[in-house]
């Protein structure tokens, strides 16, 4: 059964580890999510964009899945169902199709409408039991088409939002969506201190997760973070195994053309992938 994220990150954050949110794209993408966080015993986030709950059918069509899977391949390891980036319209939509959390991405608003906004979805959420993720300061890159420079989020901003009741808070710190530019200045670990010696015991979210030097991934969770969002990775990693397989002309050879076969070495590469992360964010063996 999907639970809310709520819990899940209050333990990371007490026990200075992270949960990773996997972003889904797909049934292959779900199946070898899920796999691989039961067979570390780690819990997960499966993180939906907008974009790719379009993709996939909508939002009713992933919630279908999802939990078909978590009954059929005996999940036991908690799982939450997580609106990525998420408008105020589309929040209210995922809770309805029975998400178990959102993130209200209202950054781009001007801050008393972003915190009016936040304000009425957290008593909405919490309502259902659904957890909430808010934004203070753009993330950077491009996400589903939105483009940002990767900003650092004002301290006090964050503590206005945080003080609404939200149940974890991402906030940039010069981290950005997708592949990271060589000029890249790092992340900003004085804006994170900051933040989180305003916002106490709030679990943080670091977006933009694919890239980010190990070193620093370690550091951002000893300051707070207790939530890393992972996607290009898994695209990168998922293209490049059915580009190899393609490639050796292993499509071409008896029934190599058959999606199963076809997609199967991706799926190995996204399942190795999330694996590398979860070691990394140190939240196997801690479901």
């Amino acid at each position: 059964m999907l639970v809310s994220a709520t819990e899940m990150l209050k333990k990371a954050k007490a026990g200075h580890y992270a949960v990773g949110q996997f972003n889904i794209n797909n049934l292959e993408w779900t199946k070898a999510i899920l796999l691989t966080a039961q067979e570390n015993n780690s819990p997960v986030i499966l993180g939906v964009s907008e974009g790719a709950g379009k993709y996939m059918g909508g939002y009713k069509t992933i919630v279908g899945m999802v939990n078909g899977m978590l009954e059929e391949l005996n999940i036991t390891v908690p799982v939450a169902l997580h609106l990525d980036h998420g408008s105020y319209e589309h929040c209210y939509k995922c809770m309805d199709a029975g998400f178990s959390s959102v993130m209200f991405d209202g950054s781009h608003y001007p801050i008393e409408e972003n915190v009016a906004k936040t304000k009425e979805l957290v008593a909405e959420a919490h309502k259902r039991g659904i957890s909430i993720e808010a934004e203070v300061g753009s993330i950077g890159g491009e996400e589903d088409g939105v483009v940002g420079m990767g900003e650092c989020a004002d301290p006090k901003e964050c503590k206005a939002i945080a003080d609404l009741g939200v149940d974890f808070l991402a906030a940039g710190i010069g981290n950005i969506h997708g592949k990271y530019p060589a000029n890249w200045q790092g992340l900003s670990f004085e804006t994170l201190d900051a933040i989180q010696q305003l916002t106490g015991e709030l679990p943080l979210v670091l977006h933009g997760g694919t890239g980010i030097p190990a070193d620093m991934i370690k550091k951002a969770i000893s300051l707070g973070v207790a939530k890393i969002n992972v996607n290009t990775e898994c695209q990168l990693a998922f293209a490049a195994a059915t580009r190899e397989y393609i490639e050796a002309g292993k499509d071409q050879q008896g029934k190599g053309y058959d999606p199963r076969k076809l997609l199967a070495p991706g799926f190995d590469a996204i399942k190795a992938t999330v694996k590398e992360k979860m070691e990394l964010f140190g939240s196997v063996d801690k479901a």
